[in-house]
């Protein structure tokens, strides 16, 4: 298999790459970005299966050029509200299968939308296989078929969950932050009582999840709201949430608050988050089993007639020190680069065949089984044996 990685150098994609790497189904791939110097210092880091071109994507004819004898697109090229549609486009007439992690979710809907060129066109496009999306809808898919029927969905990660490596914070106008800056401010898509909605940001909503002392989140622009509805359409209610990461998250809203009346420009707001987000992991924050999970999948519904609730989570806390310390060395990158590297292995061992524009809960990808190789996976990118992160999900019922 022949793998163009457009972005493959970037923060998140390099984790994947040096996964891929060493995978015996993938033989060549060609790392594209617009600046060829840092792709080829990356590439030459690699393998000898790795090289690297200089591509602009928003040069159309270079974009088809540099797809032709492609069997796989990896798109970890931002931001995706520009980048996203436009590059799956291209694969799709290029007859390339394709995988991201798409985290917008007014993208993800403009790409959903190619669903039917995809599936005409025989090719297999994967989108939001990361973290959250990825992680987190695979957690959550895990829960609801726990149920008989489901009519609520949660996904939700704690903000100060993860920590950014040297490289991510390097990065111009941190990207993670102009995210996060852009889905907390403005109106974002839910989908609530039956119906999409657009909704201000972080609203609180209280979760009760099962095993914990109820807590609330606070709705967070993501895809995981838009997508579950399209696979599941008996679901009332489908939000992401966020919780954690300050101190209290009434400063949050103040910063977003001066954004929406254009007191404060996003790109400083970004900076100012950056820094409060710096000043809160340099202070040991107190965690217990209580605490709302490091990130969950939640579903809510009906079991055996009767109502019932399920949570999957990394959780913020378990008896095993041992295993708290080694989620806590999981970064952004890790968590987000892997599940990448994970679907790309599936794609070109055959095991991923469902053709069709799909979020990670489409049912193409077996859920426990994803999870456990992206456990393994981190394990062996932090130096660990491979089953020490084996235990590192946690599934609690409330029943």
């Amino acid at each position: 298999m022949k793998i163009l990685a457009i972005g493959g150098c970037g923060s998140m994609g390099r984790y994947a790459m040096r996964a891929i790497q060493n995978y015996s189904a993938i033989e060549e791939i060609i790392i594209a970005d617009i600046n060829k110097e840092t792709a080829e210092v990356f590439a030459d880091s690699l393998n000898h299966k790795v090289s690297a071109i200089r591509l602009d994507v928003n040069d159309a004819s270079a974009l088809k050029q540099a797809m032709e004898h492609i069997n796989i697109v990896v798109n970890t090229c931002g931001p995706y509200f520009k980048f996203g549609a436009p590059i799956l486009s291209a694969a799709i007439s290029s007859g390339c299968n394709y995988i991201d992690i798409c985290d917008d979710w007014e993208p993800t809907i403009d790409m959903m939308k190619l669903d039917v060129k995809a599936k005409s066109a025989g090719v297999s496009a994967t989108i939001g296989l990361g973290a959250s999306p990825g992680l987190t809808n695979l957690m959550a898919l895990i829960a609801i078929r726990e149920l008989d029927e489901v009519t609520t969905v949660y996904t939700g990660w704690d903000i100060g969950g993860t920590s950014l490596d040297e490289n991510a914070m390097q990065q111009s106008e941190n990207a993670a932050m102009m995210h996060g800056v852009e889905q907390m401010t403005g109106r974002v898509k839910v989908f609530q009582d039956g119906e999409f909605k657009m909704v201000r940001p972080l609203k609180k909503i209280n979760v009760k999840y099962p095993g914990l002392t109820n807590f609330n989140g606070n709705i967070f622009g993501h895809p995981e709201a838009v997508t579950f509805p399209h696979y599941f359409p008996k679901l009332q209610d489908s939000i992401n949430l966020a919780h954690g990461g300050h101190a209290d998250f009434f400063i949050l809203k103040f910063i977003m608050s001066l954004v929406n009346l254009r007191l404060l420009s996003k790109e400083k707001a970004a900076h100012l988050f950056s820094f409060l987000e710096g000043e809160q992991s340099s202070q040991k924050r107190h965690k217990g089993v209580d605490y709302p999970p490091v990130m969950y999948g939640f579903a809510h519904g009906i079991k055996n007639g009767m109502p019932a609730s399920v949570g999957v989570c990394i959780p913020s806390d378990t008896e095993d020190s041992d295993m708290n310390e080694q989620i806590k060395n999981i970064g952004m990158g890790e968590i987000t680069g892997i599940p990448l590297a994970c679907g790309i292995k599936m794609l070109a061992e055959g095991r991923i065949n469902e053709v069709g524009v799909l979020a990670p809960e489409a049912g193409h990808i077996e859920p426990n089984g994803f999870i456990s190789d992206v456990f393994e996976e981190i394990s062996k990118t932090l130096g660990l044996p491979s089953d020490s992160l084996s235990n590192s999900i946690q599934i609690t019922r409330s029943w």
